[in-house]
C-alpha cells in the first residue's frame, strides 16, 4: 500500500502536496469538485461471467472505467474512490487467492491492485469481503497498491499484525475554481466496513482484528479532521442504508453516518442496491451515492464549494447533484442487458492473462452429470443442485467423524442457494446443463470460500434453525390471489435446507425472525411435519448438522454457536469438498426428492418471479402448479404458483 506521508497522531496520508505557496483565499471563491464512487466490484474487471463462461454486458470494471474517463473528461477537478468489497466475492478473486498460496507466486501483483493503479485511485476503504481469504492473503495484495486504504473503524490487534491500512487520510489537492484560480483543499477521508465482519470472517480473524461501531468512531473521529485542518470530509461507508439506524454495532447505519456533524459527503455501498432513487438524491441532507455492483454503475457527486472571503470559515457544500451511470442497460423486446459503453482496452489487456488463466484453469474436467442443475426453483422446492451439495457435505464429514461416538447420530446438512436472483438479477442463477462437468460448475455451485462445519444440536435447535430460514416468506391469506410469495428484504443465501428431514411449511404464519435473524413473533410456527427417517423430532432429540463457517460464526443471525456444539471443523473449502464429490467414483447428481413443501392452500395464489430460462426447465419440478405469465421489466418471468 503506498502512501506519501502520516501524521502520527491522527494516522492521516497526505498526498500530492506541493511546497509552491498559492493563493488560499479569495473573496467569495467558488470552486466545482466531482466525487466519482465505486462499490462492490468483488474482483470484477471484465464484462465476464466465469460460471457461465460468456460475456455478461452488466459488469466489469473495465466499462465502468470508461465511465470514469468520460466524468474526467468533463471535469477534471475529479477524485476517484472505491467502497470496499473490490478484491474478492468472485471466481477471479478466488482464483488469485488459491494460487497466491503457492510461494511461486507470491510476488504476483492482484489484477485487481493492477486494474485500480491503472485508473488512479485517490483512495479505497476496505468492506468484509476483503478479509475472505485471511490477513496473510489481503496484506499481499495490499502492499502494491499505489492508492492509500483507510479503514477508521478496524483495529488490528494481533501481535505484530501488519499494517493494511490508515484511520483517515488528508488529501492535498490544487484545484481550479470559477475564476481560473489555484485553490489548495484538504480533503478528510474516512472509511467504513460493517462491525459483522469480525463474525462472518471469524475463522480469519478471532484473536486478530476488531471492528468498532461505525458511528461512534465517525463522531469520534471527524471532530479532530476538523480541527487538523480538514475543508471537506468524505465517508467511504461500506454500509447500507436501511436497518435500525439507532442500533449500536448495527450493519447498514449510512443513514445515521450522514447525520453526524462536519461530515459533508457519503458514497454507501455494502448491499448492492442503487441511491440515488427516485425519492430523493441525499442522506440527512447530505450528498450520497451508492454505485450499484460489480462496476455495474458508476457514482458521480457534482460538489459547489464556496469559500467565504474570511479564510478561517473555510470552505462549504453550497450546492450538490448525484447520480449514477450505468454501463448496461435492459432491452424492452428481449429483457437481455445490452451494453451502453465500451471497454477500455488498456485495462483489458492489463488483466488479459490472469483472464486467460483462470479460464484455462475453469474448464478442467472433474465429472459429468446426467441432469441439469439448476436454481431456477430452490425457494419453491427441492433441488438437484443443492442436494449435490448437501451429500458432499455429508461425505466428508462421515470421512472426519468417522471412528468416533459422534459417527453414530442422526447426521444432517444445511444449504442454501447462493444464486437465486434477487438483486443480483435475472442472470443470477445456476445453471448447468446435463453432461461434462468441469471446475468452473463446482464454484458455480458454491460461490463463496466457506469451509465445512459440523455441530451438535437438538431437535428444538435445528426446528428453530428451520423457522430462520423460511422467514423468506411472506405471510400468504388463505384465499388470497397472486399475492408476493418472496420478502425481497431477505437474500437467498439466507434461505437454509435442511436435507436428511421432511417437513412442511405453513405459510398462514407470520414469520417468527425478520431479515437480521431476531425473533419478532416467538409464538409463530410454520415448520409443521417435521420428520427425521419418518419419526416425529423429538425436542432432545440429538443431531450432527452439516453447515458452513459463515452460519457457524452466526452469519445472518441464524443462532449463536457455543464453542462445545462445534464438533467438526474442515481445512478444505466448500467448493473443493464439492469438487472432490463430483471427481470420486460413481457419485452422479440425481434428480432431488421433494422432501420439503408447502402446506396446501387450495384456491390460494402466489407470484414467483424467476430467469426466463425456468419456463424450459418446468418439467423438472412436476409437483409444483406453476403458470409462466409475462415477462418484467427488469428481466425476471413472472410465475404463478398455486398453494
Amino acid at each position: 500500500m503506498a502512501t506519501d506521508s502520516k501524521t502520527a497522531a491522527l494516522g492521516h496520508a497526505e498526498q500530492n502536496a506541493d511546497s509552491t505557496d498559492r493563493a488560499t483565499s479569495i473573496a467569495a471563491a467558488v470552486l466545482q469538485l466531482r466525487i466519482l464512487a465505486t462499490s462492490d466490484l468483488h474482483a470484477n474487471i471484465l464484462a465476464w461471467d466465469y460460471h457461465a463462461n460468456k460475456i455478461c454486458p452488466s459488469r466489469g470494471l473495465a466499462r465502468t472505467a470508461t465511465l470514469i474517463a468520460a466524468a474526467r473528461s468533463e471535469q477534471p477537478n475529479s477524485l476517484l474512490f472505491d467502497n470496499g468489497d473490490f478484491l474478492n466475492g468472485s471466481a477471479l478473486g478466488d482464483h488469485i487467492a488459491h494460487i497466491g498460496q503457492g510461494a511461486a507466486n507470491t510476488a504476483r501483483l492482484h489484477p485487481m491492485i493492477a486494474a485500480m493503479n491503472h485508473l488512479r485511485y485517490d483512495a479505497a476503504t476496505l468492506g468484509n469481503h476483503e478479509f475472505s481469504h485471511g490477513l496473510g492473503a489481503l496484506t499481499r495484495s495490499l502492499r502494491d497498491a499505489a492508492f492509500p486504504v483507510v479503514a477508521s473503524n478496524l483495529r488490528l490487534t494481533a501481535q505484530g499484525a501488519a499494517e493494511i491500512s490508515v484511520r483517515s487520510l488528508l488529501l492535498t489537492r490544487d484545484l481550479i475554481d470559477d475564476a481560473g484560480h489555484i485553490q489548495r483543499l484538504r480533503i478528510a477521508v474516512v472509511g467504513f466496513l460493517p462491525p459483522q465482519t469480525t463474525i462472518w470472517e471469524q475463522r480469519h480473524l478471532h484473536g486478530q482484528a476488531e471492528v468498532d461501531d461505525i458511528v461512534q468512531t465517525a463522531h469520534d473521529l471527524i471532530p479532530q479532521l476538523r480541527a487538523a485542518g480538514a475543508d471537506l470530509v468524505i465517508a467511504l461507508s461500506h454500509s447500507g442504508i436501511g436497518g435500525d439506524q439507532s442500533d449500536p454495532f448495527a450493519e447498514n447505519v449510512s443513514l445515521a453516518l450522514a447525520a453526524v456533524a462536519g461530515l459533508d459527503v457519503i458514497v454507501a455501498g455494502h448491499t448492492h442496491t442503487i441511491f440515488p432513487t427516485p425519492g430523493g438524491d441525499d442522506l440527512a441532507g447530505k450528498p450520497a451515492v451508492m454505485p450499484g455492483f460489480f462496476g455495474s454503475h458508476l457514482g458521480v457527486i457534482d460538489l459547489t464549494l464556496q469559500k467565504l472571503a474570511d479564510a478561517t470559515t473555510g470552505w462549504r457544500v453550497a450546492d450538490f447533484r448525484t447520480q449514477t451511470r450505468p454501463i448496461a442497460a435492459r432491452d424492452a423486446a428481449s429483457g437481455h442487458p445490452v451494453a451502453l459503453v465500451a471497454d477500455d482496452p488498456a485495462l483489458v489487456a492489463l488483466v488479459a492473462q490472469d483472464h486467460d488463466d483462470l479460464r484455462a484453469w475453469s474448464d478442467h474436467p472433474i465429472g459429468t452429470t446426467p441432469i441439469a442443475l439448476h436454481s431456477f426453483f430452490a425457494l419453491l422446492t427441492a433441488s438437484p443442485a443443492l442436494d449435490l451439495i448437501a451429500e458432499a457435505q455429508l461425505q466428508a464429514l462421515m470421512q472426519g467423524l468417522a471412528d468416533t461416538p459422534k459417527s453414530e447420530f442422526a447426521m444432517l446438512s444445511a444449504v442454501a442457494p447462493f444464486k437465486a436472483g434477487g438483486r443480483g438479477g435475472p442472470e443470477n442463477y445456476t445453471a448447468i446443463p446435463a453432461g461434462r462437468l468441469v471446475r468452473r460448475n463446482a464454484s458455480d455451485l458454491y460461490v463463496h470460500p466457506n469451509s465445512l462445519v459440523a455441530l451438535c444440536l437438538p431437535g428444538h435447535a435445528v426446528l428453530r434453525w428451520l423457522e430462520r430460514s423460511v422467514s423468506l416468506f411472506h405471510q400468504i391469506t388463505p384465499g388470497a390471489q397472486d399475492a408476493d410469495l418472496i420478502n425481497p428484504d431477505f437474500p437467498s443465501y439466507d434461505f437454509d435446507v435442511i436435507y436428511g428431514l421432511t417437513y412442511r411449511v405453513d405459510l398462514t404464519q407470520p414469520a417468527r425472525f425478520d431479515r437480521r435473524g431476531t425473533e419478532v413473533a416467538p409464538r409463530a410456527c410454520r415448520i409443521v411435519d417435521a420428520c427425521y427417517r419418518g419419526a416425529p423430532i423429538a425436542p432432545d432429540q440429538s443431531f450432527v448438522l452439516a453447515t458452513n463457517s459463515y452460519r457457524c460464526a452466526g452469519g445472518s443471525g441464524f443462532a449463536e454457536m457455543r464453542p462445545d456444539q462445534v464438533i467438526f471443523k474442515s481445512f478444505q473449502s466448500n467448493q473443493s469438498l464439492v469438487e472432490a464429490f463430483l471427481q470420486s467414483d460413481g457419485q452422479l447428481p440425481k434428480p432431488a426428492a421433494p422432501h420439503w413443501g408447502f402446506v396446501p392452500q387450495p384456491g390460494t395464489t402466489v407470484l414467483f418471479d424467476c430467469d426466463p430460462r425456468a419456463i424450459d426447465a418446468l418439467p423438472d419440478v412436476p409437483h409444483l402448479r406453476l403458470d409462466p405469465l409475462h415477462r418484467r421489466p427488469d428481466g425476471f418471468h413472472r410465475f404463478r404458483l398455486h398453494l
